[in-house]
């Protein structure tokens, strides 16, 4: 179904992950800064400063490391905790500028405007981005379009051209307007065009946004797949993809971290896994969701070629769904140790939670312990609620572990100035 007459907005933070790191230091404001993934592996978010200097989106970091030296970048380890804090914030500032909020990622989210079509659109982002500037400090762009796919392209040029000052409406523009913008931005900017999808577009001879607008949706459906048709539709201001107001639950959870040290040992690597298997166990009741299967694996380096390789995963499924950490931990350390080889150095490892059911709707069985599944719900809701007050891993299992020699690099990492108490920033005062 597609609709006329939409008015999408898509806001989305710049360069998150540093824009967060330089609110609480803005001693770093133009400084290059690169932010660092699990372990200090890749680079997974770049200043503009870093962008102009070459450096790619998930580049190994030893492959850059001398060359950020040389250039005096400033370095961080990822601190997803503040990173999330922060993305909580902004959404719940911007929810406040319309009743209709799909959160997409955690630096961008969109807002139906149909409601308010009558106001000044650029006035209206104008004001959306001062309002979080002021609050939180983050630099946000606005991009504004008749559906979401032009609202994507309206921010990519809000970001791309100083000459909209951070806010882009193409609802405005007219029709010539819009083809000689899209036929300098190339395809691969549309919004769910990969690399795969845009070299077969290229092969087509589909090279710009206004070779895809003027494509036959219905050819391209048959080349493609329905989303392709819908994105062609909506480049003409076709509203053809909704709001998602309710993020759907996932179908597969996953908990996975690379090692900060070669680990050996069955007994580090049970603590990895009832860790990772803890923490993907709370995302699961968060989304209110069971489990049927679970899937543990674990892997040398493979960029290690003197070492002996060895990658393994064992699939374990359950007798009854279950989101009860304890007894997905049970399953876990089973398929463990049934792929465990000793003597191998182990670089990384990871739970996968599979075939996931509402927790409300999934077939109970005639002889379920009904009192002993209560407890269950009730042990598990009290630990949920102690940690989200009092810091995750308040209450810890006894399988994870205390010394975690195993744990990933984290060195560089700053803070958690707003979820921590005791690193909530304070001001010096100098002297009078």
């Amino acid at each position: 179904m597609t609709i006329k007459n939409q008015s999408v907005a898509l806001i989305d933070c710049n360069n998150f992950y540093v824009s967060c790191e330089r609110v609480f230091n803005p001693a770093l404001k133009r400084k290059p800064i690169i932010v660092l993934s699990n372990n200090d592996g890749c680079v997974i978010a770049r200043s503009q400063e870093v962008k102009n200097l070459g450096i790619k989106m998930g580049v190994p970091w030893f492959k850059v490391q001398g060359f950020a030296k040389n250039h005096k970048i400033i370095t961080y380890s990822s601190n997803y905790t503040l990173y999330a804090d922060m993305s909580n914030r902004v959404m719940k500032i911007i929810s406040e500028f319309g009743s209709h909020q799909e959160i997409y990622s955690i630096d961008e989210c969109f807002l139906n405007l149909t409601e308010l079509k009558h106001i000044d659109l650029n006035d209206y982002g104008q004001r959306i981005r001062a309002r979080i500037n002021r609050l939180l400090g983050l630099p946000v762009c606005v991009g504004f379009g008749a559906s979401k796919t032009l609202a994507k392209i309206a921010n990519h040029l809000a970001k791309k051209h100083l000459i909209y000052n951070g806010v882009c409406d193409l609802s405005i523009k007219e029709h010539d307007v819009l083809d000689a913008l899209f036929f300098k931005i190339q395809v691969k900017e549309v919004w769910g065009v990969g690399k795969r999808i845009e070299k077969k577009l290229v092969e087509l001879g589909i090279n710009t946004v206004l070779d895809l607008k003027r494509s036959s949706p219905r050819v391209l459906r048959k080349k493609f797949s329905i989303t392709m048709e819908r994105t062609v539709r909506e480049l003409n201001g076709e509203s053809c993809i909704p709001l998602e107001e309710v993020t759907r639950p996932k179908k597969q959870l996953i908990c996975s971290r690379g090692f900060g040290i070669p680990v050996f040992s069955l007994d580090e690597l049970s603590e990895a896994i009832t860790t990772y298997t803890t923490r993907v166990a709370e995302k699961l009741r968060y989304q209110k969701s069971v489990a049927t299967m679970v899937y543990v694996f674990i892997q040398t380096n493979p960029f290690k070629n003197k070492d002996q390789q060895y990658n393994s995963g064992r699939l374990i499924s359950l007798m009854k769904p279950t989101n009860d950490t304890r007894e997905l931990i049970s399953a876990a350390l089973r398929g463990l140790k049934s792929i465990y080889k000793p003597g191998l150095a182990y670089k990384k490892a990871g739970v996968l939670l599979d075939n996931l059911l509402s927790s409300n709707q999934y077939q109970k069985c005639l002889f379920d312990d009904i009192a002993s599944q209560k407890n269950s719900e009730s042990l598990m809701q009290a630990i949920d609620r102690i940690n989200s007050k009092m810091g995750s891993g308040t209450i810890k299992f006894t399988g994870e572990g205390l010394q975690k020699r195993w744990s990933a690099k984290s060195e560089k990492k700053t803070q958690c100035y707003t979820t921590s108490i005791d690193e909530i920033p304070v001001a010096h005062c100098g002297p009078n």
